[in-house]
């Protein structure tokens, strides 16, 4: 009886303790006047007084979501132990004092959540919490982001090529965006015509970078060039410019929609070039490999894994779980200087399970992943135990480009060989020396040409002013070979 009587009163307690704090939020009719249905979502943090902006899988902050239908400005809906969380329930994260903020992500096209234009959001309140599982915490998205405009200047435009591809893929009308940035010359002599040099970003870039800068282009040593800077954002992530499940045909977009547009504007000779770094480094060897005849040469720096053998030292097609090593050590997202734990892919992924979508991992799924029934990309792993899902690694198969090159090496050989160069820090902070020395070793027994060059440095310093004169060098060598067999003079 007394046994029955206890398991019933801590019952109770546990019923009582699991509601926790309660956050009701709400957004403001003058920022948003309509209905809302998709994701919300709560970010906390004890230091930053913006939450909502932290590094999502760099930053262990406390974050919450919850999906609702048919909101109205105004009504509240609550956030309690029954949302998604990490790193806890709201009721089990450390207690003190917190920057908290709500964001209503209504996915327009941005690819941040927190920076995504049209959402709306709250100020940012500071918060105790204490033992006091009643208390009831209230937030008003009561702003919105605005959409980022690009001031042009004399030698620095924006481009929006519409894409009929992209915008029946996503049923919405979907632009390419980029910066075009001119030579000096440019507008001396009308009849001259410049090579263009594609510059792809890493994730997270944003070619609103050149909004407002009056500085031309900087040469391929004499050779005067338009550079392009692409940054592949997306709703999902970053596209890499791939045709993809998710994401849509982005690769075709670029190829017959963007760049014949671009080629219409601007006076462009023909001559394409590719530069990148990390994800951009991935996206030019994908477009290089995929499209031979369209670009002239491309040089990747420190590009995401490039051989799943080695996806951040994953063996996707070999190791069961994503999160622990063989010897059940954390696997690593990042590092410093290749060595020192900074982030682990277990927190990683259970933090994008809250923050579901935009992120680095989102990303890859996005990307290499296969679509489920409800239209979302298909995970590489549980997130809540780590185990890879091997269907998911099968359909990962087609852009482990190192496999793509073994398998077509004779069939592109005569299009691609000699036009690749990768180089990377040989402390790379997320490990992608090791997939990069992987290519290096197939390529070899290729007997391919492509050029391979490791320096000292991480992913964030290696790009010292001799990395990039090598990286200028191979360009402009294989700029003039393309001249000689173009016919065009330069």
């Amino acid at each position: 009886m007394k046994k029955n009587l206890f398991l019933s009163i801590l019952f109770l307690v546990t019923i009582s303790l699991a509601n926790g704090q309660i956050f009701k939020v709400s957004y403001s009719g003058s920022q948003y006047s309509g209905k809302f249905s998709g994701h919300v979502l709560l970010y906390f943090s004890k230091e930053s007084k913006s939450p909502k902006d932290g590094a999502v899988g760099l930053d262990k902050f406390p974050c919450f979501a919850i999906e609702v239908k048919n909101i109205a400005p105004g009504q509240s809906v609550s956030f309690d132990d029954a949302s998604v969380s990490y790193p806890a329930t709201l009721s089990n994260i450390e207690r003190g004092e917190y920057y908290v903020q709500v964001v209503w992500d209504r996915n327009l096209g941005g690819r941040s959540i927190a920076a995504s234009a049209g959402n709306l959001y709250s100020t940012t309140q500071k918060v105790i919490l204490n033992k006091d599982y009643h208390q009831i915490f209230t937030l008003l998205a009561d702003k919105k982001i605005e959409e980022t405009v690009f001031k042009e200047t004399t030698f620095d435009k924006e481009i929006r090529a519409p894409s009929k591809l992209l915008s029946g893929f996503l049923h919405r009308q979907t632009t390419v965006d980029a910066a075009v940035i001119l030579p000096g010359d440019y507008y001396k002599d009308s009849n001259k015509k410049y090579p263009v040099l594609f510059l792809v970003s890493g994730y997270g870039g944003d070619y609103h970078t050149f909004s407002g800068d009056s500085l031309p282009s900087d040469p391929l040593d004499t050779i005067p060039v338009i550079w392009v800077y692409l940054d592949g954002n997306c709703p999902l992530g970053h596209s890499v410019y791939a045709n993809s499940d998710n994401n849509g045909p982005w690769g075709d977009a670029l190829i017959q929609e963007f760049i014949p547009e671009l080629e219409r504007r601007y006076r462009c000779n023909g001559g394409r070039l590719l530069r990148g770094h990390s994800s951009g480094g991935f996206t030019v060897l994908w477009l290089q490999t995929h499209y031979p005849e369209t670009f002239a040469a491309c040089v990747s720096s420190s590009p995401d894994p490039v051989d799943f053998r080695s996806f951040q030292k994953v063996n996707l097609y070999e190791d069961k779980n994503i999160y622990y090593d063989k010897d059940s050590a954390l696997n690593l997202v990042a590092t410093v200087a290749g060595i020192f734990p900074w982030a682990d892919m277990k927190n990683s992924f259970r933090q994008e399970n809250v923050v579901y979508r935009g992120e680095q991992g989102h990303s890859f799924d996005a990307v290499f992943g296969a679509r489920n029934k409800d239209g979302n990309p298909i995970r590489i792993c549980d997130p809540k135990t780590g185990v890879i899902d091997t269907a998911a690694v099968n359909h990962w198969k087609k852009y482990d480009i190192s496999l793509y090159l073994r398998n077509n090496w004779d069939n592109i050989k005569g299009l691609l060989d000699g036009k690749v160069r990768v180089s990377v820090g040989n402390q790379d902070n997320f490990l992608l020396n090791y997939s990069v020395k992987l290519l290096e070793i197939e390529m070899k027994k290729l007997n391919s040409s492509f050029q391979f060059a490791y320096y000292p440095g991480d992913h964030f310093t290696v790009s010292t002013k001799e990395y990039r004169k090598d990286q200028a060098i191979f360009l402009e060598t294989k700029y003039l070979e393309w001249l000689k067999t173009s016919g065009i003079k330069n």
